[in-house]
């Protein structure tokens, strides 16, 4: 899943269009310090949920094990994705540009596809909470969170894996940095289909379930006792902060999923800049999520609070967040 085109950048802001060299460098020293700013705020936002999940040991659920997976995801965006597409779009004739083009579309696809699966396995860990709270403790717990993580990225690495050793069709090499760019039509739908519109639909009729029995839990919950009214309405929200989470996913990587798979059967006729602009629009994703957390969790905010003023130095591991 990426479009980015060094040689397509520069036709674009030099050559075709006629502007002054000093323009396009300009143009280059913006892109560098938005992509660093960008990757830094990533890194630096799942650092703290990854830390956080990792050193107190009251965040240690299982439903907190898929979102430092999903950290590590986003985490390795801004550590791997953002530098490497800043390095092809200033170094277009450098000799290893099609080694790290490959890098680059692998690690995009593998970290892509780990995000979307990880939201689809936390989708189901809320619908076993929500729906079946009963049974909740015994079908999801450490283990089965644990075959969960494994199986998200075993799928996405093997994904990462075909798109590394896919073959450019004649002609293409050193043109454009782009997985699926010379496909056929149908492996492209294909691609999407497995990848990203499968999980998300399991996704939508999960959140539509736990949606409509919410509903009806509210309803009910003043009959039902003190503990087990808070319980409910704790696992409730948790849920609905996650559904934000889903849902903010799925905004950001629809309108690129979208271009790319009706690319092809419009004869590629979508404008460069529009995916490049949905694309780092899927990208900027992986920094709203410990923003999410911070707003809706006090846990996190608490959390958060003593990493940035160096209290987890003090071994506050078995401290109370609120």
């Amino acid at each position: 899943m990426d479009s980015s085109d060094v040689v397509e950048y520069r036709l674009l802001f030099n050559e075709s269009a006629n502007v002054p060299d000093v323009t396009a460098v300009t143009i280059s020293y913006l892109f560098c310090i938005f992509g660093g700013s960008l990757s830094v705020l990533i890194m630096c936002g799942n650092l703290l949920v990854i830390i956080s999940i990792a050193y107190f040991k009251q965040l240690h659920t299982p439903t907190n094990f898929l979102m430092l997976s999903l950290a590590v995801a986003d985490l390795l965006v801004g550590l791997f994705i953002l530098p490497f597409t800043v390095i092809l779009f200033v170094s277009s004739y450098w000799r290893l540009y099609d080694l790290l083009c490959r890098v680059r579309s692998s690690l995009d696809m593998l970290l892509s596809n780990s995000s979307i699966w990880n939201m689809c396995f936390i989708s189901v860990d809320r619908y076993y909470a929500v729906c079946h709270p009963l049974i909740y403790r015994i079908k999801i717990n450490v283990r089965v969170v644990g075959i969960m993580i494994m199986v998200s990225w075993t799928v996405a690495t093997l994904n990462g894996i075909i798109i590394t050793f896919q073959a450019p069709d004649k002609g293409q090499k050193n043109k454009r940095c782009a997985s699926f760019q010379n496909k056929a039509q149908g492996t492209v739908v294909v691609a999407a289909l497995i990848t990203f519109f499968f999980p998300a639909i399991v996704m939508l009729a999960l959140y539509l379930k736990i949606f409509m029995v919410a509903q009806r839990q509210a309803r009910s919950i003043l009959s039902m006792a003190n503990s087990a009214a808070a319980a409910s309405k704790m696992e409730r929200k948790a849920t609905k902060t996650l559904s934000i989470v889903v849902g903010s996913f799925l905004l950001s990587w629809t309108p690129f999923v979208l271009c790319m798979s009706f690319n092809p059967f419009s004869n590629y006729t979508i404008p460069f800049h529009v995916m490049q602009f949905f694309k780092w629009l899927g990208w900027s994703n992986s920094m709203f999520n410990p923003f999410i957390y911070a707003f809706f969790y006090s846990q996190f905010r608490s959390a958060f609070r003593m990493i940035m003023t160096g209290k987890i130095f003090q071994d506050v591991s078995n401290c109370k967040l609120f």
